[in-house]
């Protein structure tokens, strides 16, 4: 089976699993557990900022950075596309009692202007906007990149107002090979950044959140009161660093291969819009004689599983599971449709 659904859907490769056998663990929720140390260690000084906290989920990383950087009341400035609206459960609400003023973003990502204009005035009727939270790459933008230049400009306008800009970074470190960006330049502009190690890095569970460390004592707190301290999860946490240490300049090649599936959809006249691929997410419309259900059950009679995520469109997502050979068959299958 190709599965194209999606990049969580990775497993542990065998020498992963080898490394995570080799974990020395103890209690982490004392603070005794190696191996999550020095994730949360290694992950902070990537992306030269001072400490790191490791969670379950990247919702859950998401969700401790939101209420740790807001009260009850404040708003949070976001695209109308984020995870963090959503994909989490209305977390937002539900966690920190905050509302969202949603950006009307391009593929998923906003500029310095959109974030002035939806800052609130000192107004005792509105709001206090606490917080901006971007997402790099856009998941529903198709994997789409941010320039840092445009970090740089929002930075300045979060400065200017008081307030913190944290970064989805579910995907991040995709975005980083794509742009050709240096990690560390993040940990210059963001108070906060959530990584995932999960899907394309090809771990099984796990996320990080970085920041100061009085912001990441903070965060420890939450992520206690919303269930998330674990005992010896350092088998855990070593996938996560192996994958830190050996599957990152390896992402180019999900997006060569994204990019070679695009070509073939775009020589099909039943394929639309396709939103430009960038990393390894492809979001194409399907329309004409074959509708995104027929689409994606013609690939899953062919063993290969793909999503139909809208009435008129459909994902695939190139991850650590997806070979070249696998690739080739998948282009087999739309040349001949």
């Amino acid at each position: 089976m190709i599965d194209l659904r999606s990049d969580t859907v990775t497993i542990p490769t065998p020498s992963m699993l080898e490394f995570m056998f080799k974990a020395s663990v103890g209690d982490d929720v004392f603070g005794e557990d190696s191996a999550i140390n020095e994730l949360e260690s290694l992950t902070a000084e990537y992306f030269g900022m001072e400490a790191g906290l490791f969670c379950p989920s990247g919702t859950m990383t998401n969700q401790i950075a939101i209420k740790a950087h807001t009260q009850p009341g404040d708003e949070i400035i976001c695209d109308k596309l984020s995870h963090i609206y959503l994909y989490e459960g209305g977390g937002v609400a539900f966690n920190s009692g905050c509302s969202l003023r949603l950006v009307d973003g391009e593929r998923g990502r906003i500029n310095a202007e959109q974030v002035v204009e939806s800052v609130n005035p000192d107004d005792i009727h509105k709001p206090i906007s606490k917080l901006v939270s971007l997402e790099n790459t856009s998941n529903r933008g198709g994997g789409s990149c941010y320039d840092f230049s445009t970090f740089v400009s929002i930075k300045e306008v979060c400065n200017n107002n008081n307030m913190a800009l944290h970064l989805d970074g579910a995907r991040i470190l995709n975005a980083i090979i794509a742009k050709k960006d240096n990690p560390k330049h993040y940990g210059e502009v963001f108070n906060s950044i959530s990584i995932c190690f999960s899907k394309s890095l090809g771990a099984p569970v796990g996320s990080v959140l970085i920041g100061n460390k009085a912001f990441i004592k903070k965060s420890r707190r939450i992520r206690k009161v919303f269930g998330g301290g674990m005992r010896q999860a350092g088998y855990l946490a070593a996938a996560c660093t192996y994958a830190l240490q050996n599957n990152i300049q390896r992402l180019s090649l999900d997006h060569d291969h994204a990019k070679t599936i695009e070509k073939a959809l775009l020589q099909k006249d039943f394929i639309g819009n396709i939103l430009p691929v960038e990393t390894n997410i492809i979001i194409a419309e399907v329309r004409g004689r074959i509708s995104p259900a027929q689409f994606t059950d013609v690939m899953n009679k062919n063993d290969v599983r793909v999503m139909h995520i809208s009435p008129t469109q459909i994902r695939m997502v190139l991850h650590l599971g997806i070979s070249t050979e696998m690739v080739n068959k998948v282009l087999m299958i739309i040349n001949q449709l």
